[in-house]
Parts: structure tokens; C-alpha cells; sequence
């Protein structure tokens, strides 16, 4: 079963850690990505450019409305995420606790609905 996991943590907070915390975090995500590789649980997975650089949009009365930034007002944001194929929800909670970004914020775990019709990825 799919399951996303989403990385939602508070920006600032994360510029504030010291580069080589940042760095560390980010080395551990990339290790963390290639274990769950190697047990063929990985999909895919990215971290997100800040939301300064977000854009929306919404489609109101047949007319997209574009709008700078987030979703929602919050302190948190999404910061990136990791697309996992695992046997239950368990094995994607294991792995959420893995996540770095965990410890300065939340991953919300959603399992993903198989859409028949969609592209497959080669």
C-alpha cells in the first residue's frame, strides 16, 4: 500500500538551526531515503522550496484565481515529502519516526488512493 508522508515543520525555526544542524538533517534524509530503498519501500521523496516561493491556485466561477504563497496561514508548513510503498500502516508510522524534520515538527501519513487511468511511472 502507498502511503504519503508529509513533512510539515516551521521554516524559520529550521534557518535559525546552525548550518551544519541543516546539513546534518539533510544527510540524514538522504540516508534515510536509501534505507527504505534498499527494502524496496521507496517511491520518491523531495524537500520543498520555502514557501515564499508558493503559488495557488484556485478556480472560482470558471476563473483561476492565482495567489502568492501557502494554502493556509500557519507556522507550519509543508517542507517536503517522502512517497512510500509499505505493508501497512505501520511499517509508514516506523518510518514517519525516522524522519528528521519529525523532531522540529509533524509527518502526516495518508495513504494514497490508486486511481485507475493514471500514467505509470516507467
Amino acid at each position: 500500500m502507498k502511503y504519503i508522508l508529509l513533512v510539515h515543520h516551521n521554516e524559520d525555526n529550521f534557518a535559525r538551526l546552525p548550518e551544519t544542524e541543516q546539513h546534518q538533517m539533510r544527510e540524514e534524509s538522504v540516508r534515510l531515503a536509501n534505507q527504505i530503498h534498499a527494502k524496496s519501500q521507496y517511491v520518491d521523496a523531495a524537500p520543498l522550496q520555502p514557501t515564499a516561493m508558493t503559488t495557488c491556485v484556485r478556480v472560482r466561477e470558471g476563473k483561476p484565481i492565482v495567489t502568492d504563497g501557502p494554502f493556509v496561514e500557519t507556522r507550519e508548513h509543508l517542507g517536503g515529502y517522502y512517497l512510500v510503498d509499505v505493508k501497512d500502516l505501520d511499517e509508514a508510522i516506523a518510518i514517519a519516526g525516522r524522519i528528521p524534520g519529525a523532531r522540529l515538527g509533524a509527518v502526516e501519513i495518508r495513504p494514497v488512493v490508486n486511481l485507475p487511468g493514471l500514467p505509470q511511472k516507467d
